[in-house]
């Protein structure tokens, strides 16, 4: 950099104002190029800004810490819209009066499946205990799933590494995964999305309507309540640790 442009930069390296600005920045252009795209879901928005914000701070040499530290109003933020989702599951209420067995077993049935096959497949391909036990909760939202991986022994960075990549893989395919299986209802594509794909699923699943975002953000709480019961048991049982 010239002179003049560095000592601009390291004014507004010092501003926690700027990597905000640089994440809504980031997030909107992104959100540009979906929309330029016809919202195809290989263009996924958290994908691109994830991209785009990488590459800045690898150019820029910036820390992740410094960048945390001015873009931690997002942050906070992920609590109350956590919570906001239990707003338009509300509005579903009477779906989910109905096929709360179907759902709650759906759960369970996914949680488990997600969980054991993340753990062969490191398995077989000859990861050691510690990576295996880190890839167990990938498909459970980050937060918990860091806090799972922390109470069996696992390296909590490298989970929500592999939980990240998930959801923006599950994001990515689960429009064509549910043509190619003929699936359409919002109910059970948002649940399947949800329960796959976590938070970045669910921002899909509103992209496309009220109902399946709902049942999407539902199945992502609910694979987090019952991955954090019940893994550390099972495991315990099995005498991982």
């Amino acid at each position: 950099m010239m002179p003049h442009l560095n000592t601009v930069w390291v004014y507004l390296a010092g501003s926690p104002l700027l990597w905000l600005t640089a994440t809504l920045l980031a997030y909107r252009t992104a959100t540009w190029i979906y929309e330029r795209t016809d919202r195809s879901p290989l263009a996924n928005p958290v994908a691109i800004s994830v991209a785009l914000l990488v590459l800045v701070l690898y150019i820029s040499d910036t820390p992740y810490k410094v960048y945390f530290d001015g873009a931690q109003f997002v942050h906070f933020l992920l609590g109350p819209v956590t919570v906001a989702l239990a707003i338009p599951l509300y509005q579903q209420i009477e779906k989910l009066k109905c096929n709360w067995f179907a759902l709650l077993a759906g759960s369970l049935i996914g949680g488990a499946a997600a969980i054991t096959c993340a753990m062969c497949v490191a398995w077989m391909l000859g990861a050691s205990p510690l990576t295996i036990l880190s890839m167990a909760p990938k498909s459970v939202t980050i937060p918990i799933a860091m806090g799972i991986t922390e109470k069996i022994g696992g390296l909590p960075t490298l989970t929500a590494v592999m939980v990240m990549l998930t959801g923006i893989f599950g994001a990515g395919i689960a429009h064509y995964v549910f043509k190619w299986m003929k699936i359409d209802d919002d109910l059970t594509c948002g649940f399947a999305l949800g329960a796959t794909a976590h938070g970045v699923g669910t921002a899909r699943a509103f992209q496309v309507s009220q109902e399946m975002g709902a049942f999407s953000g539902l199945a992502m709480g609910m694979s987090g309540i019952l991955t954090a019961l019940l893994l550390p048991l099972v495991l315990k049982l099995l005498g991982y640790f």
